[in-house]
C-alpha cells in the first residue's frame, strides 16, 4: 500500500502530515458504486424479463455487500495523522474513521520511544501519557521519521 509522507518546517515549526495514498476519493468511489449497482440491477432485469426472477434477490445481495465494502473505505479513506511541533508545544491529530483525537504536549518532556519492531507504532512518551503515531509509515520507513521527530524535539 502506497502512503504520503509530507515534512515541512516554517521557522521553527515542524509538520508531518502522514496518511494512506487512497486511489479514490469517496465521491469518485460513490460514481463507481453507482454504476456497478446499474449495471448488476440492469443485467438482473433483463433475466427477470425472461423469467429468471431468481436472479434479482442475488443481484440485491451483491449490490448490498459491495455497499457495505464501499462504505468501509470510504469511511478510512480520509485517515490521517498531523504532527506539528513548535518550541512550545506538541500537537498530535490523529482521524480515524469518524473519530478525531487531537492532544498536545510540551515538547520539552516528550521522548520518542521506538524499538524497531515490525508493525510496532512509535510512541511518544510524556510522563504517564503515551502517544502512538506512524500508524501510516511503512517499517522501514519508521526509522527516518523518528530520526526527524527527534530532531524536532531537541531544538524546542
Amino acid at each position: 500500500m502506497q502512503y504520503e509522507w509530507q515534512y515541512q518546517v516554517r521557522s521553527q515549526q515542524h509538520f508531518w502530515t502522514l496518511r494512506r495514498n487512497c486511489v479514490l476519493t469517496p465521491a469518485q468511489l460513490a460514481i463507481w458504486f453507482i454504476s456497478l449497482s446499474a449495471v448488476t440491477l440492469g443485467i438482473a432485469a433483463a433475466f427477470a424479463a425472461f423469467g429468471a426472477w431468481m436472479v434479482v434477490p442475488f443481484a440485491l445481495i451483491e449490490v448490498s455487500v459491495l455497499g457495505a465494502a464501499f462504505f468501509c473505505y470510504a469511511r478510512h479513506a480520509g485517515d490521517y495523522e498531523r504532527i506539528e511541533a513548535s518550541p512550545g508545544r506538541l500537537r498530535v491529530e490523529a482521524s480515524h474513521g469518524a473519530s478525531l483525537r487531537v492532544e498536545e504536549v510540551s515538547p520539552s518532556w516528550v521522548r520518542v520511544d521506538y524499538r524497531g519492531r515490525s508493525r510496532e507504532p512509535i510512541v511518544l512518551v510524556a510522563g504517564r501519557q503515551k502517544i502512538a503515531v506512524g500508524r501510516f509509515v511503512p517499517d522501514h520507513r519508521k526509522p527516518a521519521l523518528v530520526q526527524e521527530l527527534r530532531g524536532a524535539l531537541s531544538q524546542g
